[in-house]
């Protein structure tokens, strides 16, 4: 339960931190940033399952980079969930947020596994 609340927090800095890197990528503060990582993890679990079931075959033909186009999808999700507090001005943004944050999750898993 640490470790989950940990990455909560933790993801919350790195939607923070890609809302400052890029303008069009809006967060109202470290509240919304924490209930935008708390959604997006629920997502993750629930609703990207299922889209991967479902883009099978094109994420075979692209050597799995579909995945990053449904990394996307979920961040446009959590950004009709929370609201106005939480934009997303394009899908070229959310593609290269998604890649961002994929990348930083890669660092966040790596600190937060027991060793």
């Amino acid at each position: 339960m640490r470790k989950w609340i940990l990455s909560l927090i933790l993801h919350a800095l790195a939607l923070l931190l890609i809302a400052q890197v890029f303008d069009r990528f809006y967060l109202e503060g470290f509240t919304t940033a924490l209930l935008a990582s708390f959604v997006l993890s629920i997502l993750n679990v629930i609703v990207k399952p299922i889209l991967v079931v479902l883009t099978l075959p094109i994420t075979i033909l692209t050597l799995g980079l579909f995945l990053l186009i449904i990394n996307a999808i979920t961040l446009y999700f959590t950004q009709a969930i929370i609201g106005p507090s939480f934009v997303i001005d394009g899908f070229p943004v959310a593609i290269v947020a998604a890649i961002l944050l994929a990348a930083m999750q890669v660092i966040i898993n790596r600190l937060i596994k027991d060793k």
